[in-house]
């Protein structure tokens, strides 16, 4: 599935490590995403509420279903995410900007999961919808 095709048919997007500083990358754009009309599902291990949304210590927390989880740490991590994103049925991993991990884009690829990396969902969402303007 390519972007334009991800963006177009999510809704619901868990953001794993968005941070309660409104100068770091995940805050803006969450807040983004939320000015956009996405339902954010903040995943942060310290804080009970950002940006006005109930935060979730894990994915699996989540009651309702997710269309992406979009990471936010170091690439490493995204091996354990791959497999609770498999588990719960969430159709895409996004990877932000300078995140990377073969191993995982591996799994995702054998669990029919889209796997985006290294890549700024607000920067992709802000080129497709000018790309439907043109």
């Amino acid at each position: 599935m390519i972007i334009d095709d991800i963006l177009k048919t999510s809704k619901n997007i868990a953001i794993v490590g968005l941070s309660p500083d409104e100068s770091k990358a995940s805050h803006m754009v969450a807040k983004f995403l939320i000015k956009e009309g996405f339902n954010i599902f903040p995943i942060y291990p310290k804080e009970d509420e950002i940006l006005g949304r109930k935060v979730y210590r894990n994915l699996s927390e989540i009651d309702e279903k997710i269309d992406i989880a979009v990471m936010f740490r170091k690439g490493e991590f995204a091996e354990n995410l791959i497999m609770e994103v498999i588990n719960l049925g969430i159709k895409t991993l996004w990877l932000q900007l300078g995140i990377t991990n073969k191993n995982a884009k591996i799994i995702a690829k054998e669990n029919n999961i889209n796997f985006v990396e290294d890549k700024c969902i607000k920067i992709e969402l802000e080129r497709f919808k000018n790309d439907i303007v043109k």
